[in-house]
């Protein structure tokens, strides 16, 4: 938790920044908006700048701010509109042509080409690269001249589009010039200047970066979407927070404007006061468990000589046992909606048939463990992120509890965001808890990632259970270029009938994302969760 003399010092700045913010709009009385500073937290800070080192939405939520896509999806209607692309069209199935827009520069004043698009493109399928799973189906990428590029496919592929809304476009000479042409491993130590510097094209550039303690992000003055959108913000000023309470004093006291991942024990709180209030929306994020199902022996478990997550039965047995009548009330305040998949009801895929949950039955669950030869249960080590997700804490400490009633015993092992993910990308955890989004707004994002086997190009790059059936992969490799949506849509809901059966995921609940904020901040919530920079208005 942070000191009183933190909040002091964040005070003092605040009030600081706002006193020149005044003072530069009455000594400017030409610019059409006032200035407007916009200060906001979370429980955590975002682990690079490098655009394409690490898919995560703590990340990506900020990078969009700087960074631009060809496209974006409106936060209406949450369609794929242009962006840094004026329009795109088919040439033929495996040939999309994508036309920039015109007067695109970056922060720098250096124009936008199709060169830049073409290097950003091929730097998100690099080896050391987060993005690969936006990359699929792209085989190659051509300039046909300054203003125009097409993407081949190697095969029909018919989510590209949305696809292109997670692939930022990154200045090639700026990248060259500072050895940063190949993405940051996150999984290693060594840095590149893109680790903590950026060259974008979006509203705000970053000015400055202390990590888990300050960013600031300024007014880009050659962003082209001047006029074009309704965001008037000057500066923007992030402090992460890791105290839910701290986060919470410090939007009461006025210190921050916003909080994207409010406690939900202080949310009526909030709303009680006068000048705040609390947005809700339907998130696209499923939140489950993951399973070692690959290990011959787990590791920290009390089984020796074989892995129980290999029989389904436990893994049943597991599901069964969790109460998601009570976690929805007591442990996330009704912000949360039980699924029995791994997708949300808005992401394309989804059917009544695949979201049906297994009852809960402890004795069940017993029984099925008792089948399994763990009739008085084991132990087993647990991984939860702390302060990731809403309440992510107490849900582990939940379920915990909850098993161990039918005999498994938990032993939890927390960590921050910084070193969770690593780790379970290191395979590392026996079960862990993950929360999963779908910003292409289709199944296939998910099939690919979740359920397919681990391979190369993406495929299972979340499977971090390792489980692996040839029948699923066969039909997932057929989603991916199925162009009849009717016959598309039938095999994703074989694919999800199957992990229904096969349980290598533990489905809980999709999440109902509040966003705590000031009532002179207007911002459009979205199903992913991300700050529309664009809309983003300080009153």
């Amino acid at each position: 938790m942070y000191p009183t003399t933190f909040l002091q010092r964040q005070s003092a700045l605040t009030r600081a920044a706002s006193a020149l913010a005044v003072a530069g709009a009455l000594a400017a009385m030409a610019l059409p908006t006032q200035a407007s500073t916009f200060r906001w937290t979370r429980s955590a800070d975002l682990s690079s700048w490098d655009i394409h080192a690490q898919n995560v939405g703590v990340n990506n939520s900020v990078h969009r701010a700087v960074y631009e896509a060809l496209v974006e999806y409106n936060s209406q209607t949450q369609k794929p509109e242009p962006s840094l692309a004026a329009k795109w069209e088919r040439i033929n199935p495996k040939q999309l042509r994508v036309t920039l827009r015109d007067g695109v520069t970056f922060s720098d004043g250096s124009p936008l080409t199709a060169d830049d698009v073409k290097f950003s493109l091929e730097r998100a399928k690099a080896k050391t690269s987060g993005f690969v799973v936006y990359t699929q189906g792209i085989d190659r990428v051509e300039v046909v001249n300054p203003t125009t590029v097409d993407i081949f496919s190697d095969v029909p592929n018919p989510v590209l589009v949305n696809q292109l809304t997670e692939l930022r476009i990154m200045s090639k000479p700026w990248a060259e010039k500072n050895n940063s042409t190949v993405p940051k491993d996150i999984k290693a130590k060594d840095e590149n200047y893109a680790h903590r510097h950026a060259l974008g094209t979006g509203p705000l550039v970053l000015d400055s970066w202390s990590p888990d303690s300050r960013l600031v992000l300024k007014a880009n003055p050659h962003w082209w979407g001047k006029g074009k959108y309704p965001t008037n913000v000057t500066e923007a000023v992030y402090t992460p927070i890791k105290s839910d309470a701290t986060r919470t004093a410090a939007l009461l006291s006025g210190e921050v404007d916003f909080i994207i991942d409010p406690s939900m024990n202080d949310l009526q709180r909030i709303k009680q006061a006068p000048n705040l209030q609390v947005l809700e929306s339907a998130a696209d994020r499923t939140m489950f468990l993951g399973m070692d199902q690959y290990r011959d022996e787990l590791e920290h478990s009390s089984v020796k000589g074989k892995n129980p997550f290999k029989d389904v039965r436990v893994r049943q047995a597991l599901y069964q046992a969790i109460d998601m009548g009570t976690i929805q009330r007591v442990v996330m305040r009704g912000l949360a909606q039980p699924t029995g998949t791994l997708i949300a009801h808005h992401v394309n895929g989804w059917t009544p048939q695949v979201d049906k949950r297994l009852p809960f039955d402890p004795e069940a669950s017993k029984k099925l463990l008792a089948q399994a030869g763990y009739p008085d249960g084991f132990e087993v080590e647990f991984s939860c992120p702390a302060g990731r997700y809403p309440s992510d804490e107490a849900l582990c400490q939940a379920v915990s509890a909850q098993w161990a009633k039918v005999g498994v015993k938990a032993k939890l092992r927390t960590q921050p965001f910084a070193t969770y993910f690593p780790m379970i990308q290191r395979y590392e955890a026996s079960v862990y808890l993950l929360g999963w989004s779908v910003p292409t707004f289709d199944a296939y994002y998910s099939l690919q990632a979740l359920i397919r086997s681990p391979g190369g190009g993406g495929d299972g790059n979340f499977n971090l259970g390792r489980a692996s059936n040839p029948q699923q992969d066969a039909m997932i490799e057929r989603v991916k270029t199925e162009t009849d949506l009717k016959l598309r849509n039938q095999l994703i809901e074989k694919v999800l009938l199957n992990e229904h059966k096969a349980i290598s995921h533990i489905p809980l609940f999709n999440l109902i994302t509040p966003w705590a904020t000031a009532k002179k901040v207007q911002i459009p919530t979205r199903a992913d969760n991300y700050i529309d920079w664009r809309a983003l208005k300080v009153n």
